[in-house]
C-alpha cells in the first residue's frame, strides 16, 4: 500500500483494485478510459477482464458477481451511451442491494460543459439510482474516492456507486499510495432489542420470519435457521430471495408475492407477527402494500435491517433493530426459549414444490421439464432468471437449497438472466447453472450469447418461446379482455441463433422429447464448456403454471 512510484490515473485505479482483491471486471471498451484498459493489460495476471457485447449486459453482470460474492461487482463503460445503457444493471443493484461500481469515461476537463461529444453530467443522472455518484478530477485522489466507493457500496444497505473518470485525469501521472481497504462495520443489536424480540415471539400465537436483504454468508445463514429451529418459526422469504432458506426444510412456507400459491398465502395473510430479517419491505413482498400496510401493519412487525433509514421508511414497526445480517444472526445464537415455553402454530404450508400442479395443456408439458431440471440439479448449481411468467416454472418447482444457487432481479428487470448466468459460471466453474429465460425476456441481452462462447461458459439455457409478451399480455386480458396488442412476438429460431455462436441449440415442442434434450443439453456445456440453448415452443394460450389465457377471458354471453 506504500508503493509510491509514478503511475498513471489509470494505472493507480486497477492498481487499487487489484490491492482490494478484485479478480475480474466487466467491461465494453470505450476511447474515453483507455488508461484504464492499459493498466488492465498489465494486471491480466491477477485481473480477468471479461468484454460483453452490450453495457446493459456488462452491468448485469457485475450486479449479479456482485450478489453472489457480496463484494462489489466492477463494471466499465464509456460515456455517454455507454453510460445510459448500462443505467439499467445500476438500477437493479439499487432495487436488489447489491454492491456494484460503475467506471464511466468522462470528457476531460479542457472541454467540460460544452455540451461536447457524448458529455452527460452523471452526478445528476445517477442520482435516483445509485447510493453516491461523484466526479474523480485528480489522479491523487482516486484512492481516496476508490475506499469511499467501496465502503459506501458494502456498507448498510448495499448498492451501486457511480464514478466518473474524466480522461485527461486518467492520464496524468501522480506518486499516489495506494489506500487500505475499508472494513464494514457489522452493527449488533443491543442485548435488551433481542429480549423484547424473545417476548414478542413468544406471546405471539401466529409468529413468522421474513429474510430478505444481501450480504448473507453460510455461517448467518446457519445461525438464523438454528434460530427458527429453536423457536419453531415458519419462515418465509422475500420476492425472489429463495436462496435464503433451504426450500425442502418443515419451516418453510414459501416465497411472498401476490403470485404464491393459495395455501401458501393464506398462511402468511394469517400470521399475527412478523419478524422481517434484512428485507426493505418492497412492494412485492408486502403483496403491493396489503399484508404488510403502510404505514401502521395490521399485524405485530419487528424489522431488522443494517440501514437505519429503512426502518419505518414504508411499515412503522413495533420494535426496529439495526443490525448488519452477520451482526443479527451472531446475537441469535444466544437465544434459548423460555422453559416450558412451546410454539404454538402448526406449520401446514410448506408443500413440495410445484407438486400440486397440473400438467400444462398442449403437447409439451412444461410443469414436468421444470420438474425434471429441478430433480436433475446437483447440490453445486446457480439458476437464474428474468422478469416474466415463466419464471414462475423455476420458483414453483425448484427446491433452493443455499446462497448463490439462485439469482433473480427483484427489481423485475427483463435480460437479466443469461448475462447473470455468465457472471455465475464465471464465479464457479463447477457449478451447473440453468438460465430460464423467456422469449421476449432473452431477446434483450441475447447478444451476450457471443461472450458465453468467448469466455467459454458451460451454461444451460431455457428459452420459453410462447410468442408473447405474456405477463402483459395476462395484464392486458384480466384488464382490457379481448383487446391485446403490442405482446405479440415474431421470433427468431433460438436453438439456429445459439448454433451460429457456436454453442449447442435444439427445439423441443413435445413432452417425450425434453428429458433427452436437457440432459444432451447438460453434457455439451460440461464436456465442451460452451452455451447450450434449448428452445421449449408451446401455444401462447398457456399463460402459467396452472393459467390459460383461455380461462381468463371472460364467457360469451349467453343467448
Amino acid at each position: 500500500m506504500t508503493d509510491t512510484s509514478l503511475r498513471s490515473g489509470g494505472e493507480v485505479l486497477v492498481a487499487q483494485l487489484r490491492a482490494y482483491g478484485v479478480q475480474r471486471v466487466f467491461m465494453v471498451p470505450g476511447e474515453s478510459f483507455l488508461p484504464c484498459i492499459d493498466a488492465l493489460h498489465t494486471h491480466r495476471d491477477a485481473i480477468e477482464t471479461v468484454v460483453c457485447r452490450q453495457e446493459g449486459g456488462a452491468a448485469y453482470m457485475a450486479e449479479a458477481h456482485g450478489k453472489l460474492t457480496g463484494q462489489p461487482g466492477i463494471c466499465f463503460v464509456s460515456r455517454g451511451p455507454g453510460a445510459t445503457n448500462a443505467a439499467i444493471g445500476v438500477h437493479t443493484a439499487r432495487e436488489d442491494s447489491s454492491p456494484m461500481i460503475l467506471f464511466i469515461g468522462q470528457v476531460g476537463g479542457d472541454t467540460s460543459d460544452r455540451q461536447c461529444f457524448q458529455e452527460v453530467d452523471y452526478r445528476a443522472m445517477y442520482a435516483p439510482l445509485a447510493k453516491w455518484t461523484a466526479q474523480i478530477e485528480r489522479a491523487d485522489r482516486i484512492p481516496e474516492y476508490l475506499a469511499r466507493a467501496w465502503a459506501i457500496a458494502t456498507g448498510g444497505r448495499p448498492g451501486p456507486v457511480v464514478l466518473a473518470l474524466p480522461e485527461d485525469m486518467l492520464a496524468r501521472t501522480t506518486s499516489a499510495a495506494l489506500a487500505a481497504l475499508p472494513a464494514v462495520p457489522h452493527a449488533r443489536p443491543v442485548e435488551a432489542d433481542m429480549r423484547r424480540l424473545q417476548a414478542q415471539i413468544e406471546a405471539a400465537r401466529r409468529p413468522l420470519l421474513l429474510l430478505g436483504g444481501s450480504r448473507w454468508s453460510d455461517a448467518a445463514r446457519d445461525a438464523v435457521r438454528g434460530f427458527a429451529e429453536r423457536f419453531g418459526l415458519p419462515v418465509a422469504t422475500a420476492w425472489r430471495r429463495l436462496e435464503l432458506f433451504d426450500n425442502d426444510h418443515p419451516l418453510f412456507t414459501g416465497q411472498v408475492s401476490a403470485s404464491m400459491p393459495a395455501h401458501q398465502k393464506e398462511f402468511v395473510l394469517a400470521s399475527d407477527l412478523v419478524v422481517a430479517l434484512g428485507t426493505r419491505l418492497c412492494e412485492p413482498t408486502t403483496i403491493n402494500y396489503e399484508w404488510l400496510a403502510t404505514p401502521r401493519p395490521r399485524q405485530a412487525l419487528v424489522h431488522i435491517h443494517p440501514d437505519a433509514n429503512e426502518i419505518g421508511r414504508l411499515c412503522v414497526p413495533d420494535l426496529g433493530i439495526v443490525a448488519s445480517i452477520e451482526g443479527f444472526a451472531e446475537a441469535a445464537r444466544g437465544l434459548v426459549p423460555t422453559p416450558g415455553w412451546r410454539p404454538r402454530r402448526t406449520i401446514a404450508a410448506a408443500a413440495a414444490p410445484g407438486l400440486e400442479l397440473p400438467p400444462t395443456p398442449g403437447p409439451l408439458d412444461l410443469n414436468a421439464a421444470a420438474r425434471h431440471v429441478a430433480r436433475s440439479l446437483p447440490a453445486r448449481s446457480c439458476v437464474t432468471v428474468g422478469a416474466g411468467n415463466y419464471a414462475l416454472y423455476a420458483h414453483r418447482h425448484i427446491a433452493f437449497k443455499g446462497l448463490g444457487s439462485q439469482l433473480a432481479p427483484a427489481v423485475g428487470a427483463m435480460g437479466y438472466g443469461l448475462p447473470a448466468a455468465i457472471a455465475a459460471k464465471l464465479h464457479d466453474r463447477d457449478a451447473t447453472v440453468v438460465c430460464f429465460a423467456g422469449d421476449g425476456c432473452f431477446q434483450m441481452t441475447m447478444q451476450e450469447l457471443a461472450t458465453a462462447v468467448q469466455y467459454r461458459t458451460g451454461i444451460v439455457i431455457l428459452v420459453f418461446n410462447n410468442g408473447l409478451y405474456g405477463t402483459i399480455r395476462l395484464h392486458q386480458e384480466r384488464a382490457y379482455p379481448g383487446r391485446a396488442l403490442g405482446t405479440e412476438l415474431v421470433n427468431p429460431d433460438f436453438a439456429q441463433l445459439a448454433r451460429s455462436y457456436g454453442g449447442y441449440g435444439a427445439a423441443v415442442a413435445h413432452s417425450a422429447d425434453f428429458q433427452p434434450a436437457y440432459d444432451a443439453a447438460i453434457a455439451f456445456a460440461q464436456k465442451h464448456a460452451m452455451p447450450a440453448l434449448l428452445e421449449l415452443r408451446y401455444d401462447a394460450d398457456v399463460i402459467l403454471p396452472d393459467k390459460t389465457l383461455s380461462q381468463l377471458q371472460p364467457a360469451p354471453p349467453s343467448a
